[in-house]
């Protein structure tokens, strides 16, 4: 047998995986039909495709900077942790950049140039505790170079994206480095009882005070856990999804059954489940128990699953906090605060509009179809808004989503 012409027939059967290429298979624009989408900003395709790439050039142009160059003479890049910290990088921005660029192939003639230097940094920044993970602050502050789970989720999914984008048989292996990526998030951060992220590598899962149920509760991905499921065959994300959804339940009947809005960080009644939103200055800070800037992004987090995927249990989720939500602002996003006790009161001191905290809600409420009206006030307060690199990078994710060109790999 002639084995080259009998590999080239596996190429092109797909058997093997799609040849490497320039040109992305997925390119941007891709006006994906959800299956959970009830309702769209009530302007045209066009409109929304072109707010987009206003928005991308000016978050790659404020946040995405050249770190040097690999023994080989290759770029690195990476995203600045804010304009006033612009030496600083986190692992979740880069998780959010790989995800931005790998959409906005096709837009981004340097699309695939970004990403790679992006991985690149990545991967000359390993976590010390389990190195198939990424430092989650660079250069590390002092504090231990250990992981982060979402900022390594983000990677993980940014490489199954590449895989579907340019396949992976090029320079990087993006099929390979998602396996390997995977396997570490289920080894070190995922909990062996309890299926729920972990902080990050650094946590014992048996430990006193941080362990397997205390999740920073903003790390609950159930769109990126099916697609790492669909993706890998194992069983192990179905059981991290089912453990969320038990987790989210809990909290919202006892803590926040009018608002289903939900804590940033959980920890255990007594031990294990049910949870309850963990003591003030738990972690980070005095408002560790509330709806705050971790917390913010749960809606973009449980509406992704609405959206692709049409998840019901998510849904009934969206549907009370985004109601809540147009409720207690009147239907104007400028009067939302940046921040909620869990009653749904206002936390002192935070009656300051962001968008961080609206355009998440914004893909909330396009699972709904008696919003349309709270849908294009949350889209007009936040597409041509710019903060900082964090706001921006939440709110340009959201924005793919809300334009119908945020795509499941």
């Amino acid at each position: 047998m002639n084995w080259r012409f009998f590999f080239l027939l596996l190429l092109l059967a797909g058997c093997v995986g799609a040849a490497p290429t320039l040109e992305p298979r997925r390119p941007f624009p891709q006006h994906v039909v959800y299956p959970g989408q009830q309702i769209r900003p009530s302007r045209s395709q066009g409109q929304l495709d072109a707010d987009v790439l206003a928005y991308y050039r000016v978050w790659k142009e404020r946040y995405l900077v050249e770190a040097g160059r690999d023994a080989a003479g290759r770029p690195l890049y990476r995203v600045i942790l804010s304009l006033k910290k612009p030496e600083k990088t986190v692992s979740e921005g880069m998780g959010y950049g790989m995800m931005i660029v790998a959409y906005l192939a096709g837009a981004d003639p340097a699309a695939r140039e970004l990403f790679d230097g992006l991985y690149r940094y990545v991967r000359a920044h390993p976590s010390d505790i389990d190195p198939r993970l990424m430092g989650w602050i660079q250069p590390p502050d002092g504090s231990g170079n250990d992981s982060a789970f979402d900022g390594d989720a983000d990677i993980a999914y940014a490489l199954l994206l590449a895989d579907r984008q340019w396949g992976s048989l090029g320079e990087v292996d993006y099929a390979a480095a998602a396996r390997e990526r995977l396997a570490a998030i289920a080894a070190s951060t995922t909990g062996p009882d309890s299926r729920l992220p972990l902080l990050g590598d650094w946590v014992d899962p048996q430990g006193s005070r941080y362990n397997q149920y205390t999740p920073r509760v903003s790390d609950f991905m159930p769109a990126h856990f099916r697609a790492f499921g669909d993706f890998s065959g194992d069983p192990l994300w179905g059981a991290v999804n089912a453990a969320i959804e038990s987790a989210v339940a809990g909290l919202e009947d006892d803590y926040s059954p009018a608002t289903g809005l939900m804590p940033d960080f959980a920890e255990p009644q007594s031990t294990g489940f049910p949870l309850r939103p963990a003591d003030p200055d738990f972690l980070e800070g005095p408002h560790d128990g509330d709806y705050y800037y971790n917390a913010g992004r749960y809606p973009w987090r449980a509406g992704t699953a609405v959206l692709l995927y049409g998840d019901a249990f998510w849904r009934e989720r969206m549907a009370k906090l985004s109601h809540w939500a147009e409720q207690a602002s009147g239907g104007d996003p400028l009067r939302l605060s940046a921040g909620y006790h869990l009653d749904g009161t206002p936390i002192a001191g935070q009656d300051y509009f962001t968008t961080f905290f609206a355009a998440p809600l914004a893909t909330a409420a396009m699972t709904q179809p008696d919003q349309q009206a709270w849908l294009d006030a949350l889209y007009e307060a936040v597409h041509d808004r710019h903060e900082d690199y964090y706001e921006d990078s939440v709110t340009l994710l959201n924005l793919l989503l809300i334009s119908n060109n945020y795509w499941a790999p």
